[in-house]
């Protein structure tokens, strides 16, 4: 049976499947001591005291946050049957998402005929009141495209709603509901949430408001692909569809993250479930509440993960940073003098982790803003100065994608497992080495170059002919390396590889 990763939202297609365990009763330990079971006997009381004193309870924390909880119902004409399934194109969970749509059908619950003969699907999710004027968070999918939204209170009072605004990278969503009394509100954890802490979730799976489920956290930092600045929160409360927007609750009542999706081989819960963090949450949310739009900082460079090797040839010892693959035409970056082949290793001394980190650090950052990067260039730190410009879906970072070359055995040279030509003489514009053919066991092959391949730089040098790239194999040698560091041009985009070279050096 194939997994699937799926929104926790409760607009499914749901299969609602009983599961019930039975097993033998045997004898029972307690203080390491046999008990037997007794008739005529009130069983409860031989429980000891401690045991009950020290059993964890969420009775207190539920009813002080329950009020603040709601449903949220959606009426739509057409709907995307996953707002994110964009962003998981090319991710480990596309199978997944696509195994689900095959099997459940684009909406995730029966669309229902409307005397005026219109389909209309309706779904209903999870949300949560942050202040007591009526704004509620949910997620970017349980209301994205909706034509009406209604809220449903804790004690049943239902309320028409207003959408302020949406974020499709975080999934996130405001909405907004009035009435003449003041609402019951929770709000944001301010401290950091560790793995191991007890959560609680709230919410309405299946359309079954009010449910409560209890757990830990379980990872933090997961990445699923469901957008440019994962960074979720997993959980083993159990969630399901409907979860979807509901909160998760820390035992001081405050909400820790935003139930987003779970990762299922039925469809039903099986203890992992993800959660966008408050840290993420409440930043978004104040900028949704601003104007309905999150404006977000931009850099304007395209980068990649640094390998070991890699950071062998930079002459670094760690892989923490993001390796600049080029900087965007005209953009805060190239400004700055951010070059290609630099290393971001952190942002306002901030260490950066890898290339997610730093696009999520910088989105956090205003346009207008400075930040100070601290670059690995030429063997050494360095720091650069950059005032941020503002993100727009024009100015995103395209995903590198593979050229392709016809062969052409005119000129030219093997060397390190790959046959090269100058790229002008292959039908490629521009300068550089073409890869023409390659050893599919060689160090090229084994290092992702593939044909098509042009080869623009080694060891920071220009390579116009076979001769430059050998100077560049050579220079890596003389400097101890074990790597040289190639600039490849590949499509329309540009990317570094780290290729072994001690067998070329003797």
């Amino acid at each position: 049976m194939a997994l699937t990763l799926k929104k926790s939202r409760g607009r499914a297609a749901a299969l609602l499947v009983g599961t019930f365990l039975a097993g033998a009763v045997g004898a029972n330990f307690l203080d390491g001591r046999t008990v037997t079971p007794a008739y005529a006997q009130n069983l409860s009381e031989q429980v000891p005291a401690a045991a009950s004193q020290n059993a964890p309870g969420f009775a207190d924390i539920v009813d002080r946050v329950s009020p603040a909880v709601v449903s949220i119902q959606v009426k739509s004409r057409a709907r995307k049957q996953l707002s994110s399934m964009e962003g998981l194109r090319g991710s480990p969970f596309e199978q997944f998402f696509d195994d689900f749509a095959e099997r459940f059908g684009q909406n995730d619950m029966p669309r229902q005929r409307t005397p005026n003969r219109r389909n209309f699907s309706m779904g209903q999710g999870s949300g949560f009141l942050i202040s007591d004027d009526g704004y509620i968070v949910t997620n970017g999918h349980v209301v994205d495209g909706a034509d009406e939204v209604t809220v449903v209170m804790g004690d049943g009072e239902t309320l028409d709603a207003e959408v302020i605004g949406v974020d499709d990278k975080t999934d996130l969503a405001l909405v907004k509901v009035e009435h003449d009394q003041k609402f019951p509100f929770v709000t944001f954890a301010s401290n950091e949430t560790r793995v191991g802490d007890w959560v609680m979730a709230v919410g309405n799976p299946f359309g079954l408001g009010g449910s409560v489920t209890a757990g830990i956290v379980s990872a933090r930092g997961r990445e699923i692909g469901a957008g440019p600045y994962d960074d979720f929160l997993q959980i083993d409360a159990p969630i399901n569809r409907g979860n979807s927007g509901g909160p998760t609750f820390n035992l001081n009542g405050n909400v820790v993250g935003v139930n987003t999706a779970i990762y299922s081989p039925s469809g039903g819960s099986v203890g992992i479930g993800f959660a966008i963090p408050a840290s993420i949450a409440q930043d978004v949310i104040e900028d949704l509440k601003d104007d309905g739009n999150v404006t977000r900082g931009w850099l304007g460079v395209q980068i990649q993960p640094i390998t070991p090797e890699i950071a062998e040839s930079l002459g670094r010892d760690d892989v923490i940073g993001a390796l600049v693959t080029d900087p965007q035409s005209d953009s805060p970056a190239e400004k700055a003098g951010v070059k290609a082949g630099d290393a971001i290793i952190a942002v306002d001394g901030e260490e950066v982790e890898g290339p997610r980190d730093l696009a999520r650090t910088i989105s956090t950052r205003s346009p207008g803003e400075e930040v100070t990067l601290n670059v690995w260039r030429d063997g050494k730190a360095i720091d650069v100065k950059v005032e941020l410009g503002k993100l727009t879906d024009t100015v995103a970072a395209k995903s590198p994608t593979s050229g392709r070359a016809e062969p052409d055995q005119q000129d030219a040279t093997e060397t390190l497992g790959m046959t090269l030509a100058p790229a002008s003489e292959v039908g490629i514009e521009g300068d550089g080495m073409a890869v023409v053919e390659i050893d599919p066991d060689g160090p090229a092959a084994q290092s992702g170059i593939r044909v098509g391949d042009v080869i623009l730089q080694a060891s920071g040098m220009d390579v116009a002919t076979a001769a430059d790239l050998k100077d560049g194999v050579e220079t890596a040698g003389n400097e101890g390396r074990k790597n040289v560091l190639l600039k490849l041009q590949s499509g329309e985009n540009t990317r570094f590889v780290a290729l072994p070279v001690e067998e070329e050096r003797g």
